[in-house]
Formats: structure tokens, C-alpha cells, sequence
């Protein structure tokens, strides 16, 4: 079946960059719409960005500006580009196909903690 495994996090400080990655992989599948998810301790996870399988973008209202997802088709892979970061986008990130009821397991997550 289809695993999602995400890269890229790290510990950055207040107005620093990271480069989160997300890998596709299973027998036959090809990555359709995907988005970014994150979830910091002791709160829920919210979504955060999302690109559709025509390339269309939209982002929360909490990182619009600062943050940009992008897709690699041939490469199964989607990326986040995180600019700008605050303290407040500590959190563990994912990814996952964003329509209602996909039901696709949940990959590790990977962490960006913005830290001074």
C-alpha cells in the first residue's frame, strides 16, 4: 500500500528557512492532490497547505505568504518551502492526500522547532 515518509526538519531560529520534503511510494500509485499537515504538543492537527493534482495552491491564513508547496509528479514527491518561520510553526510536520475519507496511514512526520 501507499507510505508517505517525510524530510526536511530541523531546528531554525525566528525568521529562518527549511526545506520539508514528503515521499510517495506503493505498487501503482501516482500522487494526486497532497497536502501539508502539523501538529503541535497537545494540540490537534491542523492542515496547512494544499496542491491539487492541476497544480493549484491554497494555504491557512497562518502561513499564507511564508510558505509554499510544490509538486515533483515524476518523482512522486511534494515539498513545502517554509520562509520566515516563527516560533508558532513548531510543530511535527506531514503529509497526506487532503480529500475527505482517503484514508492513506499517516507517515512518521518529521519536526521543525523554531527556536532562538
Amino acid at each position: 500500500q501507499v507510505q508517505f515518509v517525510e524530510s526536511g526538519g530541523g531546528l531554525v531560529q525566528p525568521g529562518g528557512s527549511l526545506r520539508l520534503s514528503c515521499a510517495a511510494s506503493g505498487s501503482s500509485f501516482s500522487i494526486g492532490a497532497m497536502g501539508w499537515y502539523r501538529q503541535a504538543p497537545g494540540k490537534q492537527r491542523e492542515w496547512v497547505a494544499g496542491i491539487s493534482s492541476g497544480g493549484w495552491t491554497s494555504y491557512a491564513d497562518s502561513v499564507k505568504g511564508r510558505f509554499t508547496i510544490s509538486r515533483d509528479n515524476a518523482k512522486n514527491t511534494v515539498h513545502l518551502q517554509m520562509d520566515s518561520l516563527k516560533p508558532e510553526d513548531t510543530a511535527v510536520y506531514y503529509c497526506n492526500d487532503p480529500r475527505p475519507r482517503s484514508n492513506y496511514p499517516w507517515g512518521p512526520g518529521t519536526q521543525v522547532t523554531v527556536s532562538s
